[in-house]
Order: C-alpha cells, then sequence, then structure tokens
C-alpha cells in the first residue's frame, strides 16, 4: 500500500422508514473496517446505535476536497448524509471527478437498510398527522363531516374499475386509503360527539388483520377450502358466529343502492339455503326486485349491470348531441 493509493469513500445510506440501528450486515462490516466515519449532523439517528457496537464517528463536514485527501494512501472513509442527502459534497466529488486533474477515490453507495413492502404507508401517516395538525381545513373536520367524501371516494374507484383505466385506478385506491387513515387520525384524539375512546390506524390495522386471520381458518388453521364457495361458506359462518346475528339480514346496509340492496338479500337467502317467495305487489319497484333477484342467482351483479347499461345510454346521448 503507498501513499499514492486513491483509498475508498462509502456513502452509507438508510431508510428513514426503517428503525435506527437496523443496518445490513455489509453496511456494520464496513463501518467496522473503515478507517474514518464522518457525519456532518451530530443528531443523526444512527449515531448512538454506532456508538454501542463501538464504531466511533466524527462529527465532521469536509468538502469534497478535504475528502479525497482523508482517503490518501488507501484508506476508507465512510460518510453518513443526512435524511436529506448531502447535495454540496456529492456535486462537488463528481465535479473534482470531472475535471481529470485529481485521482478520484472509488465511490461507493451502500444502502445500509430497505424499505419494506408497505413502507411508504408510514409516509402517508406522518403527512396526514402534519396536516391534521397544521392544516385549517383539516384540522377542523370530523367523522360525521367526512363520511360524504367516503361514500364519493368509493364511487369514483368502482368507476375506474369499470372504466378499466388503471392510472385512475392507482388514484382513486389513494384517494379511498385517505379516507381510512384520516378517519383514523381523527379517531386518535378521542370522539368529541359521543365521548369514546380513542384508537389508531395501528388499532384500524391489527383489527383487520386478526379479522382476515380469523375467517381465513383455511389458510390459518385446520379447515379445509378448495373453491370459492366452500370459501364463502366459512366466511359467512365465522361472521355470523362474530356477530352473534340472529337472522342472515343482519349487517346489510339498508342505505345502499335498491338494487345493490336486493341482490345482497337474495346471496344471504341463497347462502344460507332458505325458501323465502318474492313478495308480490304492483309497481316497477316490485319487477325490479324480481329482476335483481334473477341477476343475482345467475352470478350478475345488477346494480353493476344497471351502471354499464347507463354508460351506453350517456354515451348515445353524446352522439346524439353531436349529430
Amino acid at each position: 500500500m503507498t501513499l499514492e493509493e486513491p483509498g475508498r469513500v462509502v456513502l452509507l445510506t438508510a431508510s428513514h422508514r426503517v428503525a435506527p440501528g437496523l443496518l445490513s450486515w455489509p453496511a456494520w462490516q464496513t463501518l467496522r473496517a473503515a478507517d474514518r466515519v464522518l457525519c456532518a449532523d451530530p443528531g443523526h439517528p444512527q449515531l448512538p446505535y454506532l456508538r454501542e457496537a463501538g464504531v466511533e464517528a466524527e462529527i465532521a463536514e469536509p468538502d469534497a476536497q478535504e475528502l479525497v485527501e482523508a482517503c490518501a494512501g488507501g484508506r476508507t472513509v465512510v460518510v453518513l448524509p443526512s435524511g436529506e442527502g448531502d447535495r454540496r459534497l456529492t456535486d462537488g466529488l463528481a465535479r473534482l471527478a470531472g475535471s481529470g486533474r485529481v485521482a478520484m477515490p472509488d465511490l461507493e453507495l451502500l444502502p445500509g437498510s430497505y424499505d419494506l413492502p408497505g413502507a411508504r404507508l408510514l409516509d402517508l401517516v406522518q403527512v396526514m398527522d402534519r396536516i391534521r395538525r397544521e392544516c385549517p381545513w383539516s384540522s377542523q373536520q370530523t367523522h360525521k363531516g367526512l363520511a360524504k367524501y367516503a361514500l364519493e371516494e368509493a364511487y369514483e374507484l368502482v368507476e375506474a374499475v369499470e372504466e378499466g383505466d388503471r392510472d385512475e385506478l392507482r388514484e382513486e385506491l389513494g384517494d379511498v386509503l385517505l379516507q381510512v387513515v384520516f378517519h383514523a387520525r381523527i379517531a386518535e384524539e378521542g370522539d368529541a360527539e359521543d365521548g369514546a375512546d380513542p384508537f389508531s390506524i395501528d388499532d384500524v390495522a391489527g383489527t383487520i388483520v386478526e379479522k382476515l386471520i380469523h375467517r381465513h381458518p383455511h389458510i390459518f388453521g385446520d379447515a379445509h377450502a378448495e373453491t370459492p364457495e366452500e370459501v364463502k361458506e366459512h366466511w359467512l359462518r365465522q361472521k355470523a358466529a362474530e356477530k352473534g346475528r340472529a337472522s342472515v339480514t343482519d349487517g346489510v346496509p339498508l342505505g345502499q343502492p335498491g338494487l345493490a340492496l336486493a341482490a345482497k338479500l337474495a346471496s344471504r337467502v341463497r347462502t344460507a339455503g332458505l325458501d323465502v317467495p318474492l313478495p308480490s305487489g304492483e309497481g316497477i319497484g316490485y319487477r325490479l326486485l324480481a329482476l335483481a333477484v334473477a341477476a343475482e342467482a345467475d352470478g350478475t351483479d345488477p346494480e353493476a349491470a344497471l351502471r354499464a347499461a347507463a354508460r351506453a345510454y350517456r354515451d348515445a346521448i353524446r352522439t346524439a348531441e353531436t349529430s
């Protein structure tokens, strides 16, 4: 090894969505073997964990030339950038490398940790928390005041699915997710409307995880199911036991659109194996009920079918308007 050897610069990055100290084994190996570890931020979240591991980090903010000189003689210098990165340093290194007048050390970007699936949901929770605290409109919203938006976003999501527009689908899924996170953030403060105890988005996620596990005994338990019909039977049986329902109609929201309501009731009757004759009566309502029940029996969603026909009607209207 000679003094002319340029050495190595390692920029060690870590995801802010992963707890500090949870670094990869290559990252720890590099930190322990480095000749110097530099960090410009004395409050960097990794520093306490480096000290516990016996890795001494210097609080220093070298420029590009100083960093190159620190690597002289084949030394390895690890730099811990701040959460926003160090644009001044990286731009300076790029200029030195482009000049052709400096023997540059090897430059390596070493990810010390990686985002797990779902990590960006943590960003959403953090952003929603700040908006709730600082936005004049969002800070005043209540569950009841937001309810109408949840309904609107759900309808827009259904429309995106039916239109087959994947870009629109991704956006509308985000809008629906926002409603969930927004309501959960409000719930953290407790409910001033009825004095209910607070809960968080983690409680919401924990509840649905427990429900999914409990209602899928063929995956997480000893039950057996090979067909979609058998899975649905398991789901309805578990759901009925959880809710303590006395009727198959319990839990069917009466506020949903009429065709969807009729189809849902027909599905509950069919699944339960009940023989319930349709009520007789005069008027379009009873005829629509019969059509909805027949559609459900044939595996057709009458609400979706009517929306598809309505869209065709809309297109015909537009054609007539331009002809």
